[in-house]
């Protein structure tokens, strides 16, 4: 791959075109937006003038409702030898480029399982897919140059490719993707008219849940109307499980020993169920999930602090498998978990506390 074209420069498509450029790939910008384009074209991801003749692939970066329209236009006019979209739906466009009768043996649905809460140019990084799954869904129809070609991109990216059917990735997405941004979105909404005085009680846990709740609806709302079916299907199941819940919440008013019995066994399956479900949450690079121990640090809100901290294990020859931080509500002033091997977690307790650090066991 010596030139790409990157149609769509919002947070994929200029940080898709950010990591070819820096791997030495000629890449032109196009948006239906000229200012956004010239702002991914600033920021190094290419240049946003129009190339002039094919280049080797076009990389759609549209909504998935435009998926569609944006390719047939891009191969109607000839732009590339190979056509990929990053689209996180790939059933339906597929399904309406058939329709339209256009060659499909040089083109290749694909879509990197990564994002940010933040949309646009300015979001991109490109770092932004390293170490990421990056599904391709090829059919017999698919041309191998295209196909070689998508690989090619992945591997710029320092992606994962994971080959899968279209239909089976929506249902995939629709599972670990779609459904819980719609259920993270119905928790945060109870927070919008609650009394401050709980909102200021919030803690991690619903940080954690809520977070993907701060995404763009626009976007959201793209996306969700070209997967409705999956997950509809899913939120019916969780919808069956929330009732299921309810009454055995109810069960635990109840006067009635039996039915207080009850209820807590109902509550106790629902979470021993969500415990299964959790533990198969990959882990880090994508392996099974490990037991870490966790060391707790104080730390000030002040510049530097994560540094010295990072700094300070290193030195100790602890490796941080990974870290989250808990803000003190109205306080300058957080808790950072450690997360180390069990067999680490005495030596870096040791060394940060020789340091200087406040470690809470």
């Amino acid at each position: 791959m010596r030139t790409a074209l990157v149609i769509g420069t919002g947070l994929i498509g200029t940080s898709a075109a950010l990591a070819l450029a820096q791997r030495g790939v000629t890449v032109h910008l196009e948006d239906h937006d000229p200012e956004q384009a010239r702002t991914a074209a600033a920021l190094g991801a290419g240049a946003d003038a129009p190339p002039e003749g094919p280049v080797d692939v076009a990389i759609v970066a549209a909504p998935p409702a435009h998926v569609s329209s944006v390719l047939a236009d891009a191969m109607r006019r000839g732009v590339a030898r190979g056509y990929l979209d990053v689209a996180s739906v790939k059933g339906g466009p597929r399904r309406e480029l058939e329709a339209l009768g256009l060659d499909l043996s040089m083109y290749l649905g694909t879509h990197p399982m990564s994002g940010r809460e933040k949309s646009g140019p300015l979001a991109a990084s490109a770092d932004l897919f390293e170490g990421r799954p990056w599904v391709l869904t090829p059919t017999r129809d698919t041309d191998t140059e295209v196909l070689n070609l998508a690989l090619e991109l992945v591997s710029h990216c320092r992606a994962v490719p994971v080959v899968m059917d279209a239909d089976a990735h929506d249902r995939a997405v629709a599972l670990v993707s779609h459904m819980p941004h719609l259920v993270s979105s119905l928790v945060a909404a109870r927070l919008e008219n609650a009394e401050e005085a709980a909102v200021r009680l919030c803690g991690q846990g619903i940080r954690d849940v809520t977070r993907i709740a701060a995404s763009d609806p626009r976007m959201w709302i793209d996306i969700l109307s070209a997967n409705p079916g999956p997950v509809a299907d899913l939120l019916t199941d969780v919808a069956g499980d929330l009732e299921e819940t309810v009454r055995a919440l109810r069960s635990l008013q109840s006067s009635d020993e039996a039915k207080r019995r009850e209820g807590a066994g109902g509550i106790e399956g629902v979470l021993r169920r969500g415990n299964a479900g959790q533990v198969r949450v990959p882990g880090k690079h994508g392996s099974a999930p490990r037991a870490y121990e966790v060391v707790a640090v104080l730390i000030d809100d002040q510049p530097g602090q994560l540094a010295r901290i990072f700094a300070d294990a290193g030195l100790a020859g602890v490796n941080i498998e990974d870290v989250r931080i808990e803000h003190a509500t109205g306080q300058q002033a957080g808790l950072v978990q450690l997360m180390v091997e069990p067999r680490s977690a005495g030596v870096l307790s040791a060394a940060l506390t020789e340091r200087g650090w406040a470690v809470r066991q």
